[in-house]
């Protein structure tokens, strides 16, 4: 079973979480419209949450690294990913501009992330950006079979 919860953004209109794994749920977004919005015009307010919490989780955080190497550029791999789709063949999924969209906005959200980090942390101690959640996904694989 799954809940649905209606979110005021302007092109998510709800999101899911699937309650089968108890507290170890996820959010699943589910967008039915201008996903990826105009090319040309990226929407700021959608960081505001990693801005305000300044918060992500480090599985995350080395994905999004990854994605942002030339031999692993997300434009490149989300471009070989959707030239499985079946509708690839008609006509290209997404267009150029919106592939390198997507590119530019993954820099924006990792330089997000570098000035949290560089923030001084409210109690004058280290504060805890990353979070390590490498750990609980170690307990989390399973051998193939």
């Amino acid at each position: 079973s799954y809940t649905s919860i209606s979110a005021g953004n302007m092109d998510r209109h709800h999101y899911e979480t699937f309650e089968k794994f108890g507290n170890n749920t996820f959010l699943l977004h589910l967008d039915n419209g201008r996903a990826f919005g105009r090319h040309s015009k990226d929407e700021p307010s959608i960081l505001a949450p990693l801005q305000q919490c300044c918060r992500i989780r480090r599985s995350t955080w080395l994905r999004l690294r990854l994605l942002s190497l030339p031999q692993y550029r997300l434009s490149d791999v989300m471009r070989a990913s959707l030239s499985h789709d079946t509708l690839h063949r008609v006509a290209p999924l997404l267009s150029e501009p919106h592939l390198a969209a997507l590119d530019r906005r993954l820099k924006t959200v990792l330089e997000t992330v570098s000035r949290c980090q560089e923030r001084p942390s409210k109690d004058g101690g280290e504060g805890e950006v990353i979070y390590d959640d490498t750990a609980y996904l170690k307990d989390m694989v399973t051998p193939a079979g």
